[in-house]
Parts: structure tokens; C-alpha cells; sequence
């Protein structure tokens, strides 16, 4: 099954740009051990995984009566800071899980991805 992993927030850490070039390297290090992790698991792939600018980067498609309106910044003001993704493909949730514990401690999101074929 696949799952959306979103690395929702920055949980105990400093924001990344409010890190010391230190507490960045162990993030990065965090980060490398996660995608190893999950390369010498059997039955897990990572499909896909990007970091993500922040949220002032953003542009917002809302489609109302018919009519799209398109904002600059993100879909809904919050404190959260989305950092990034994986696409996990894994033979079940407790699996991702564990696999997301090497992870920094970020706040995480995890949701299956429905097989829409």
C-alpha cells in the first residue's frame, strides 16, 4: 500500500533557518537515515520525496461558483510549517511508523493512498 507521509510542522526543533549549521547537519543526517531505513526494509520503497519552500512561497487555487481565484500564500494560516513529503510504498501503517521514528522529530501526517485504478 501506498502512504503519504507529510512532514507537517517542525515539532521540537527550531525552524530550519533558526537552526545552528550543527542542529541543520543532524536534521540532514535524521533525514539520510530515514530514506537508508526504509532502502534496506524489505517490501518498502520510496516512491518520491521532496523538500518543500515555505509557506510564503505558496499559490492558492479556490474554486467557487465556477470561478478560481488565485492567492499568493498558503491554503490556511497556521503556526505549521510544511517542511516536505515522502511516498512510501509499504506493506502496512505500523510499518511507516516505525520507519518515521528515525525521522526528526517533526510533526508528522500520514494518510494511505487509495488505489483509485
Amino acid at each position: 500500500m501506498k502512504y503519504f507521509v507529510l512532514l507537517a510542522g517542525y515539532g521540537e526543533m527550531a525552524p530550519w533557518d533558526e537552526s545552528t549549521p550543527e542542529e541543520q547537519e543532524a536534521q540532514m543526517a535524521r533525514l539520510q537515515a530515514f530514506s537508508e531505513a526504509c532502502a534496506t526494509r524489505s517490501g518498502v520503497d520510496v516512491l518520491a520525496e521532496e523538500a518543500l519552500s515555505d509557506g510564503s512561497m505558496a499559490t492558492t487555487l479556490r474554486t467557487r461558483g465556477g470561478e478560481t481565484t488565485v492567492t499568493d500564500g498558503p491554503f490556511a494560516e497556521a503556526a505549521e510549517q510544511i517542511g516536505g513529503f515522502y511516498l512510501i510504498d509499504a506493506p502496512d501503517l505500523d510499518t511507516v511508523i516505525e520507519l518515521c521514528k528515525v525521522l526528526p522529530a517533526y510533526d508528522i501526517e500520514i494518510r494511505p493512498v487509495p488505489d483509485m485504478s
